[in-house]
């Protein structure tokens, strides 16, 4: 049974909703490590614990064998395409080299379960959309590279030392506290941009896509996959294509105003076309509501009005 969880980067984005999906869904002994690089205190909630503490730190390993917790949530990681792109040692020192620190503390502390936050990058530009599980991975970024190797490592480790295992590939998330950062950062940028009066900039013609899905929905399906006995890889998405043009529609009609936009070229390593199948979480954690974008944006624009 799982009762005690650490959370790595529970003071950011999505760890922040992952915190408050835990507390509504039962009495969880609950404990935050962050380094707050990018998370924030007050995003913790006052009965949580927060350890200051990177992921590659050498206490790490020592703090989970006297803690002994029963399950890992592990958000912690370096999120930006683009710095991958120009950084590749520091994103493979944060999303590999700190999984692997991690992965050691779990195995001399006996974690029976560990949940890590992949990515749709590391299916690459593949067009047979929706994408399924079972697709070939070819990531086109270093940042997809690092999630992918990642993933590789948890199954390995899961089969050696034991554990359960689930591996959740996110599309592109976004929702309240969301820095200008991440795979859904261009909704964040948007709605600041918008906020502020300013026009908006999409690299490219607009007629990208994505598959947005909101904060909320990856913090209930990450709450409902505690538990779960075996490995398992699912994409937690909204199985819906959404391009960057019609992105725009929906934020004039959410805030009743009409940006202006400006085109510029395509950013190295960025995906054309992105849309995740989710007919697995639907069939096997029985996740079945999903939060309308229209819905979500109106939340995030709510929450940047207010801070």
């Amino acid at each position: 049974m799982i009762k005690k969880i650490l959370v790595t980067g529970g003071a950011g984005f999505i760890g922040s909703h992952v915190l408050e999906a835990l507390e509504k869904a039962g009495s969880f002994d609950i404990t935050v490590l962050d380094n707050l690089s990018t998370g924030s205190r007050r995003y913790i909630p006052s009965n949580v614990p927060l350890i200051e503490m990177d992921v590659r730190d050498s206490e790490l390993v020592p703090f989970m064998k006297k803690e002994r917790f029963d399950a890992v949530i592990h958000l912690a990681a370096q999120t930006l395409v683009p710095f991958s792109m120009n950084h590749a040692r520091e994103d493979a020192d944060v999303n590999i080299m700190g999984l692997l620190n991690l992965l050691e503390g779990c195995r001399c502390s006996g974690v029976a379960q560990i949940l890590f936050s992949s990515s749709a990058a590391v299916y690459g530009d593949n067009r047979n959309l929706p994408i399924q599980e079972n697709e070939p991975l070819c990531p086109t970024s270093f940042y997809g590279l690092s999630k992918a190797t990642a993933e590789s490592y948890i199954r390995l480790s899961c089969r050696l030392y034991g554990m359960n295992g689930v591996i959740l590939r996110f599309a592109n998330v976004y929702g309240e506290r969301q820095g200008e950062n991440g795979e859904g950062g261009v909704i964040s940028i948007f709605a600041r941009r918008i906020i502020s009066g300013k026009g908006l900039v999409v690299f490219g013609n607009g007629k990208q896509t994505r598959d947005f899905v909101y904060v909320g929905d990856i913090a209930d399906v990450m709450v409902r996959a505690l538990g779960y006995e075996g490995i398992a890889t699912w994409n937690v998405s909204t199985n819906t294509k959404v391009s960057l043009n019609h992105l725009i529609d929906v934020f004039g009609k959410v805030t009743g105003q009409v940006p202006s936009v400006s085109y510029e070229n395509p950013r190295e390593g960025d995906i054309y076309d992105s849309m995740l199948s989710n007919a697995a979480i639907r069939r096997d954690l029985g996740k079945s509501d999903f939060t309308s974008l229209e819905s979500g944006l109106l939340k995030t624009m709510r929450d940047l009005q207010n801070r």
